[in-house]
């Protein structure tokens, strides 16, 4: 995948403390990079493990009181 610097977001709740990631869906692929570092290092999940990250985040929030 070729993850160039069009097509990255961040999440609408992220705060302006810039600890933040953002990410980007291509390919099948999707990407995440440190919103502070965007030249640096970036991982790529295929979709399906991206959709169960964000399964078990959901999970583990809505547990919470």
């Amino acid at each position: 995948m070729t993850l160039s610097q069009r097509d990255w977001f961040k999440s609408s709740r992220s705060s302006s403390n810039a600890n933040c990631v953002e990410v980007r869906f291509a390919g099948g692929e999707v990407g995440v990079r440190d919103s502070k570092d965007r030249s640096g290092p970036t991982l790529a999940f295929a979709d399906a493990a991206w959709v169960r990250f964000l399964h078990a985040v959901r999970s583990d929030a809505a547990a919470r009181p």
